[in-house]
């Protein structure tokens, strides 16, 4: 029984699934939105969510663990020192599928895996 199996395998072997995922993740945290499926879009989100939420407990202990999902030590300092702290106060739900349409050749579904705006960014914008 599947109980408790909800990851998406998305028709890749675990190894390439892996390394995948750690060049989305890298991706993502280099450029802050990405353009990708919308079934890998949906296998990225949680991983990014939990990064994220350890990243916002500025430790080594936790950089470490970081480290095991990037595997590049480039992203490590602009996630602790530049993503995490704008969501110190967000409870959760730092990112967004945005969709964008479907792919020519096989008809694919896109979205746009992007970073919401953080807590001082919107009451800036809604004071201006």
């Amino acid at each position: 029984m599947r109980h408790l199996k909800k990851k998406l395998k998305i028709n890749r072997t675990t190894a390439h699934r892996n390394s995948m995922l750690a060049n989305m993740l890298n991706s993502l945290l280099k450029y802050e939105k990405i353009k990708t499926t919308k079934a890998k879009a949906k296998l990225l989100k949680p991983i990014i969510e939990k990064i994220i939420t350890k990243a916002k407990n500025n430790t080594l202990h936790s950089k470490r663990i970081v480290y095991r999902y990037l595997r590049k030590w480039d992203m490590i300092p602009k996630l602790f020192e530049k993503i995490a702290p704008k969501y110190k106060q967000r409870p959760g739900g730092y990112t967004r599928i945005v969709p964008i349409g479907f792919r020519e050749s096989d008809n694919a579904e896109m979205v746009y895996l992007e970073f919401v705006e953080s807590f001082e960014q919107e009451e800036s914008s809604e004071e201006a």
